[in-house]
């Protein structure tokens, strides 16, 4: 039977000092295996976080989200717990599989009188049947 794989690639944005981040470089995972991305940000106030899920062929979607410290959020799985002393989000999930194959997205969004800012960092998972 073939093996199957998943390819984790990471990208960081920042975007007027406020920053989110992902370890660079790549991770590849049986399928079934447990999966962690991590995301930690930068920013002056305790901000809104989203991971988003692009499904090939489809628009990016919100996977999950939380507004405030400790909060966590959970969909499909996946949970991300934000916490604001670490400044993190990372996106966790037990046991990957096929169809997880997507484009992730971490992203911040800061509001403050009259402002707000959409700030995300890509991740692209390819899944590899080989």
């Amino acid at each position: 039977s073939f093996l199957r794989q998943c390819v984790v690639s990471f990208s960081p944005g920042q975007i007027h000092g406020d920053s989110v981040k992902q370890m660079e470089g790549q991770v590849t995972l049986s399928e079934e295996a447990s999966l962690t991305i991590n995301c930690t940000f930068s920013t002056s106030t305790t901000p809104t976080l989203f991971w988003y899920v692009q499904y090939l062929g489809e628009g990016p979607q919100i996977l999950l989200k939380a507004l405030r410290d400790k909060e966590k959020g959970s969909n499909k799985g996946f949970e991300a717990t934000l916490d604001s002393s670490s400044k993190s989000f990372h996106l966790k999930k037990g046991s990957v599989k096929m169809s997880d194959s997507a484009v992730y997205y971490c992203a911040l969004r800061k509001e403050q009188p009259g402002t707000s800012t959409l700030l995300s960092s890509l991740i692209n998972q390819v899944v590899d049947m080989g």
